[in-house]
């Protein structure tokens, strides 16, 4: 099954969520952003998580930002994965 999650990579450093839904809610309604922080630092890792209200908005959000440019810096979109219970 698809998902309507996307993992964002290769975000610049002062990227905050709001500016990466901002980048985003283009594609349609986007009900979940996070960018991932470093636990000590309090800063990004470079890569977070952007959901949809739906898939088909998924996917064109997907197809249209994989390999574009946010804030100098080209970005990988995916559909992420979630992780597996061990």
């Amino acid at each position: 099954m698809e998902t309507k999650k996307l993992f964002i990579g290769g975000l610049s450093w002062g990227l905050d969520w709001q500016e990466v839904k901002d980048v985003f809610k283009e594609y349609g309604e986007v009900t979940f952003v996070k960018v991932i922080k470093d636990r000590e630092t309090g800063k990004s890792k470079g890569f977070g998580f952007v959901e949809f209200e739906n898939l088909e908005d998924a996917v064109k959000a997907k197809e249209a930002m994989d390999g574009a440019e946010v804030n100098g810096r080209t970005i990988k979109v995916d559909f992420a994965v979630e992780k597996q219970q061990a």
